[in-house]
C-alpha cells in the first residue's frame, strides 16, 4: 500500500515533535511551502528542497518519497531492530539518531 508524500512527510514532522512553522525554519522553508508539500496531491517539491527538508527531519528524501527499500526486501535481524525503534518515543529516537550520527562524524 502506497502511501502519498505529504502524509509521510506529516507524520515524519509529528513524530519528530515539529510545528509546520519549526520544520519550516529548520529546512528554510516557509511554513506555507511546507504546508502545501503536506496537504497537495501531487506535491511539487523541489529536489533541494525536500533534502533541506529531509535532512531537518533526519531522514532521506527516498523515505519522503517512498522509494525507500521495502520491509520485504529486509532481513530478520533488520526487521526486529526496525520493529524496536518504531516503539520507542520521539526523545528516544533523537537521542538514538544522535548515537548513530556520531559513528560518521570526522
Amino acid at each position: 500500500m502506497s502511501t502519498h508524500m505529504g502524509d509521510r512527510l506529516r507524520d515524519l514532522r509529528k513524530q519528530g515533535g515539529l510545528t509546520l512553522e519549526q520544520l519550516a525554519k529548520a529546512s528554510g522553508s516557509s511554513k506555507s511551502y511546507v504546508w502545501e508539500l503536506e496537504n497537495k496531491n501531487p506535491p511539487r517539491p523541489s529536489a533541494e528542497k525536500l533534502a533541506r527538508i529531509a535532512e531537518a527531519l533526519n531522514t532521506t528524501v527516498d523515505v519522503l518519497i517512498g522509494t525507500d527499500v521495502p520491509e520485504d526486501d529486509m532481513s530478520p535481524a533488520d526487521k526486529v531492530f526496525f520493529r524496536k525503534y518504531r516503539g520507542l518515543d520521539a526523545d528516544q529516537k533523537r537521542v538514538f539518531q544522535r548515537m548513530i550520527d556520531s559513528f560518521w562524524e570526522d
